[in-house]
């Protein structure tokens, strides 16, 4: 019986908590400050946990992008609705994933990995990538000519 009930609420919830895996933690997405002054730096871990559950099966999200934080990093996207598909290359070399990756497109942006995942076989200069919005507010890279792909954060 107590294994019926398991797979029912893995089936009933299962969903919303992979997806609450692929996305940004309140940690992450606030500054200490921002912490401190909302007084969720006094939660505990198991609040915490839940918040960010209830955060990403909700979609919240802020409502302008970017936002400048009070620490002085950016948010890009923050708004689902502003998010588009991007399409440039890298500026020059690039050799695959190495844990936190990052890359300067020829647009100027730069993105690092946001998964762990290595792939070191790839020599590639200049390869054109596509950069498309996925569930949860994640990213996906494609670098085309060596089928391969990533979750990437944009960091300016």
């Amino acid at each position: 019986m107590r294994i019926l009930f398991t797979i029912a609420l893995i089936a009933c919830c299962g969903t919303p908590l992979l997806h609450a895996a692929e996305t940004a933690s309140i940690e992450e997405r606030m500054s200490k400050a921002e912490l401190e002054a909302s007084g969720l730096d006094r939660l505990t871990p198991e609040q915490l946990k839940y918040l960010n559950t209830w955060l990403s099966t909700k979609g919240i999200s802020a409502s302008v992008a970017p936002v400048k934080r009070q620490d002085g990093s950016m948010v890009y996207y923050p708004d689902e609705t502003a998010r588009e598909t991007i399409e440039s290359t890298i500026a020059g070399s690039f050799e695959g994933w190495r844990g936190r990756t990052t890359v300067t497109l020829a647009n100027g942006q730069k993105w690092q990995q946001s998964e762990s995942a290595a792939r070191g076989d790839v020599r590639m200069t200049d390869p054109a990538v596509t950069i498309k919005p996925m569930a949860m507010g994640s990213w996906l890279m494609v670098v085309k000519g060596c089928n391969c792909s990533i979750r990437v954060k944009r960091i300016q």
